[in-house]
């Protein structure tokens, strides 16, 4: 009820700042499992995701963000549970283990959802490499995989910028990639890589980034300006 009340202000407020264009919705399947492969901007990138999309869109968010005490507290959990967000302790190692088995949980519920497989925003523009998780997913789990190109969100909520400005955004849906059939069950590491590279061709191709062949890495004094998304 709380999530509603969030959602129903926190939507009109949103998309009067962002004036979303939309392309390729119909692309995205309106049943099963899907999942949603974007390249990362902004913060802000999850909020415009599920606002566009023409279904709920489940994200992971950092558990801090729903541990708050007090009005504010519950305002901040109340935004982020509104736009689909999904608690997880951040970390590596058994952390991100367990980020990968709640997104299963979502999919295996039959939902959609959502991940950016650079990993944490783009600080330069640049479309960097994706990391394997998003094909361990798609693999492991049959999804079909749908590119996401998003631009305009980094001047909607420039890193470091706590308050969104106005500023269009355009959100590109691409069109599903099927994994199951040609790998049958194979998750070995050479399948994760070749699948994620394919993700990463198809996003660059919506999204006309320059294409950065390492990993995305925030400089360590910018990790906690910045932080990931």
């Amino acid at each position: 009820m709380f999530h509603s009340l969030v959602r129903s202000v926190a939507v009109p407020a949103v998309r009067l700042l962002c004036r979303p264009v939309v392309e390729g919705a119909v692309n995205v399947p309106r049943r099963g499992r899907v999942i949603l492969a974007g390249n990362h901007l902004s913060f802000i990138d999850s909020v415009v995701i599920n606002l566009v999309a023409p279904r709920p869109v489940a994200f992971l968010a950092k558990a801090d963000y729903f541990r708050g005490r007090g009005v504010k507290g519950r305002a901040v959990r109340g935004f982020f549970g509104a736009f689909g967000a999904v608690p997880v302790e951040r970390g590596g190692g058994r952390s991100a283990l367990g980020s990968l088995e709640v997104a299963r949980q979502v999919l295996d519920g039959e939902g959609v959802f959502g991940i950016y497989p650079e990993g944490t925003r783009s600080l330069d523009g640049r479309l960097y490499r994706g990391r394997t998780g998003v094909a361990w997913l798609a693999l492991s789990s049959g999804a079909p995989v749908v590119p996401v190109a998003l631009s305009g969100t980094e001047r909607l909520q420039p890193v470091g910028r706590r308050v969104p400005r106005p500023h269009r955004v355009t959100v590109r849906f691409g069109k599903p990639l099927h994994f199951s059939e040609r790998y049958d069950g194979v998750c070995t590491g050479a399948a994760r890589r070749a699948v994620t590279d394919e993700i990463m061709r198809a996003i660059g191709e919506l999204s006309g980034q320059e294409r950065v062949a390492s990993y995305n890495e925030l400089p360590s004094g910018a990790a906690a300006g910045a932080g990931r998304g």
